[in-house]
């Protein structure tokens, strides 16, 4: 079990009400039937694939819980998979990876706004399940925290297991940002010594792969339960690089895109000079223009 912290009571119905964002396709959405026609019109559009990011292993760990008592605000992840028809992919290989509350990976050295903080040796929120016949993989971990350069974000991967490991698909679930931002801000789990200066309208990666990957975020009594819709390819092969060796490099930053797999300069401004009112526009749909 994980060291939970309790959500804090101030505020947080209100706010979600206006973070939670549906991505992909809706979840209780109206789709085609299994055996009916599917027209060029009927097909689902595909999550977009995005890079793998530099801090992928696979620790052959097949398990639910993947928080292995780390302190953070519980979460439970529901990948919903499933073909272009919106017929379940059932049996697919699902893999899930992410920071911690501090922004730290497991099994890398050169970690931390220092750069010296080392994980070697440790898997902690990284598993691996098996969707069932609904095409439904659920994890419970913490939220996740942040790291220079990178908006809030969840790593996973489809693989097909009927057909050596093939991998379908690579991509990030992101999360909202003003429940990021109140989280970061008001937990110690979570508190760093500054604000962040990625959020999802100007992280590079969320921007190039547009809705199909932004979650849906809904609260519980005893957590968070963030679910995307992933609507993939089974014929593809998901290209990437190859992982660097495991337990080497520390994160990406904003002086380093490359690490991710972007040109250089494709990161965008620094928006932890944004303040009030323009912070706030950047992070809750709907603020633009109170901006300014």
């Amino acid at each position: 079990m994980s060291k939970n912290v309790s959500l804090p009571q101030l505020g947080r119905r209100r706010l979600l009400a206006g973070a939670s964002v549906l991505g992909g396709a809706a979840l209780g959405a109206v789709l085609p039937a299994r055996g009916e026609a599917a027209s060029a019109k009927a097909l689902l559009p595909l999550t977009a694939q995005t890079t793998e990011g530099p801090f992928y292993f696979d620790p052959q760990l097949v398990r639910a819980d993947i928080t292995e008592g780390l302190p953070g605000v519980p979460i439970e992840v529901r990948f919903a998979v499933m073909d272009q028809a919106g017929v379940p992919y059932a049996g697919a290989r699902v893999d899930i990876w992410h920071c911690d509350a501090a922004g730290l990976y497991s099994g890398y050295a050169g970690q931390g706004d220092e750069r010296r903080v080392s994980t070697k040796g440790k898997t902690f929120l990284r598993g691996t399940l098996i969707s069932g016949k609904d095409g439904v993989a659920v994890f419970r971990s913490i939220y996740p925290g942040w790291y220079e350069g990178r908006a809030t974000h969840i790593h996973f991967k489809v693989l097909d297991g009927q057909r050596g490991q093939r991998t379908v698909l690579t991509s990030q679930l992101f999360l909202p940002d003003a429940l990021s931002e109140y989280l970061y801000t008001q937990l110690p789990a979570y508190r760093r010594a500054h604000l962040r200066g990625t959020l999802n309208s100007n992280d590079g990666i969320a921007l190039q792969a547009g809705d199909t990957v932004v979650g849906a975020v809904r609260q519980e009594a005893e957590r968070y339960v963030a679910t995307l819709n992933v609507v993939v390819d089974r014929n593809a092969h998901s290209v990437i690089g190859l992982p660097p060796v495991l337990g080497a490099g520390p994160p990406p930053d904003g002086t380093s895109p490359q690490a991710e797999g972007l040109p250089p300069g494709f990161m965008g401004g620094h928006p932890h000079e944004l303040e009030g009112q323009a912070r706030l526009a950047a992070m809750v749909p709907g603020q633009a223009k109170q901006a300014w």
